[in-house]
């Protein structure tokens, strides 16, 4: 497997954060959330996918946990948006310079207001993609929300 570093890699090595990678093989196809988990040996609970989402006033990026379902009123509430839709997957790499099961909530085109969800504040760490497939983060989510400017707030199901 490749251990070359990936741009969300970079800039968390910039900015002295401390990060465990966790590499699997997305040969067979399985990249979805729960099945990252499984490969990379955590609880689901602590692996977290990244949306990106559009409402009037632009891009919001929520990072939830791998089994959730984004709460859409919940999180255009969190964005002061009136109504968010989620980005079509044709669009993620114009906006983000990532492709579905590789967008890291770190790297992206733009800074994105950013929310993770508040369960996340419990955890000593938490796993989001490093932003390539196959390839996974760790690290505290202080340290993601600091890098990211993230606000934690309640957005799932």
């Amino acid at each position: 497997m490749s251990s070359a570093k990936t741009n969300a890699m970079r800039i968390l090595d910039k900015e002295h954060i401390a990060y465990v990678v966790h590499e699997y093989d997305p040969e067979d196809g399985q990249v979805h959330g729960t099945a990252v988990a499984e490969k990379i040996g955590k609880p689901a609970p602590i692996v977290h996918k990244t949306l990106v989402t559009r409402g009037k006033n632009g891009l919001h990026i929520f990072v939830i946990p791998v089994a959730e379902e984004l709460d859409l009123k919940k999180a255009a509430r969190a964005a002061q948006e009136k109504k968010l839709d989620m980005l079509p997957v044709k669009e993620l790499l114009a906006h983000t310079g990532y492709i579905r099961g590789g967008c890291s909530p770190v790297g992206m085109k733009k800074l994105y207001p950013t929310f993770i969800d508040h369960r996340a504040e419990a955890l000593e760490q938490m796993v989001v993609s490093a932003g390539k497939i196959g390839m996974q983060m760790e690290l505290a989510p202080d340290e993601l929300a600091a890098v990211v400017k993230a606000q934690f707030a309640e957005v799932c199901v």
